[in-house]
């Protein structure tokens, strides 16, 4: 058996455990400052939508050799594009976005002067003009299509569980989609429909891991109320851990061809649709396996401990554990050998304290006796003579002797 699959064992049958759910104040601080890191990013920045939702005009065109992005954002603005541009290099050609374009003479203005400033013919130069009302619907569309997916999982999750688990499902959702869409305007990724794709398909996948932990949360903590043996946080935690190797090894594999599409559509094929919907599931997917172990189950038990029926569970079980401890102190210091020096002062002391009895009992007797002399102080010191018993002879009366 490999070493990962010999610690998951252990970790199933409860021989080793890390303290996720006692640990919820850690978890809560680290993921409240990347949130409030997001929100500031958010406001400060916004995000980077693309043309599909604002609008505008797309030119795509080959490039050449020995061209620059200036080169390129000096030609179509100097063709009436002004200096709201966006310039990318998509793998062996560019893409040149521009707001709204008022004048249809002037988009044609602009494929006419990349033509002959890169020595291009004219029908290389595609454009793709997207009006403000099309971008419009598609932010609507995408709003609507979560709003939906996150009514579907409170439903499901308050009928399949309970709405505690419901509600810690979606502090773990919204937890997600904080992160990502800040992630994405720190670093100013651009927000596509494939951007808006992704980002059900990390939830799904974010609440597929979530599901299967409370899956077993559910198993672990039926009849704790009848055992009285742990708390629900113990218990919930010990399911975390039996099913945290799992966890780890789905999002590995997931995250790993992930990682290829990513690396291809950056490093081969340039900006485009494909880099917008890994990007965004590679955000997504670490999130959600981050936020599946350490949001939603303490946030789970939290909820819980709250009732005043588990609220009860955890002051017995401290009490009991309380009470063990007190128990094997005691045991400890009536061990053979233990607490030696103690036992022995306690010992010496009622001995100092019967020899200062006797010596207040002999001193009004040697008072008693007269001072001075050899034989008094033999007397005091010595053992006490006995008079000698007279014989038979001696004690009859003189004058009269034994008949026989």
């Amino acid at each position: 058996m490999s070493r990962l699959g010999s610690i998951g064992g252990r970790l199933y049958r409860g021989e080793v455990s890390f303290d996720f759910v006692g640990r919820q104040r850690l978890w809560y601080k680290i993921s409240g400052a990347i949130l409030a890191i997001a929100a500031i990013s958010l406001a400060v920045f916004g995000l980077n939508f693309s043309i599909d939702f604002k609008g505008g005009v797309v030119y795509d065109f080959p490039a050449a050799a020995h061209q620059t992005q200036a080169q390129v954002a000096s030609t179509v603005s100097s063709a009436g594009a002004g200096t709201t541009i966006t310039v990318q290099r998509t793998g062996t050609g560019w893409s040149v976005q521009t707001p709204v374009l008022k004048d249809q003479r002037t988009q044609y203005k602009i494929q006419d002067a990349i033509a002959k400033r890169f020595s291009i013919p004219r029908d290389e130069v595609s454009v793709k003009s997207i009006g403000p009302s099309w971008g419009s619907q598609i932010s609507r569309k995408a709003l609507d299509a979560l709003i939906a997916f996150l009514i579907v999982i409170v439903v499901y999750l308050s009928l399949a569980f309970e709405w505690r688990m419901a509600t810690a499902a979606l502090v773990a959702l919204a937890h997600d989609i904080v992160i990502t869409v800040g992630v994405y305007s720190l670093l100013r990724f651009q927000v596509s429909p494939a951007s808006v794709i992704g980002l059900l398909t990390i939830l799904g996948y974010s609440l597929y891991d979530t599901v299967v932990v409370f899956d077993k949360v559910r198993e672990n903590t039926a009849g704790l109320l009848a055992t009285r043996r742990t708390t629900y946080s113990q218990a919930a935690n010990l399911a975390l851990n039996q099913t945290l190797v799992r966890s780890i090894n789905t999002s590995l594999i997931a995250l790993l061809p992930v990682i290829s599409i990513l690396a291809v559509s950056v490093f081969l094929l340039g900006n485009g649709e494909l880099k917008d919907l890994s990007l965004v599931l590679f955000v997504g997917m670490l999130s959600g396996t981050y936020s599946s172990i350490c949001i939603a189950t303490p946030v789970l038990a939290d909820l819980k401990e709250r009732e005043p029926a588990y609220r009860q569970l955890r002051k017995q079980i401290a009490q009991r554990a309380s009470s063990a401890k007190r128990q094997a102190k005691v045991a400890v210091g009536n061990a053979p050998g233990a607490g030696q020096a103690e036992q022995s002062a306690a010992a010496e002391e009622p001995q100092e304290q019967d020899d200062g009895a006797a010596a207040a009992e002999a001193a009004p007797l040697a008072a008693a006796r007269p001072a001075g002399g050899s034989a008094g102080s033999r007397a005091v010191s010595g053992p006490r003579n006995q008079p000698r018993r007279p014989s038979a002879a001696q004690r009859r009366p003189s004058g009269k002797k034994k008949r026989r």
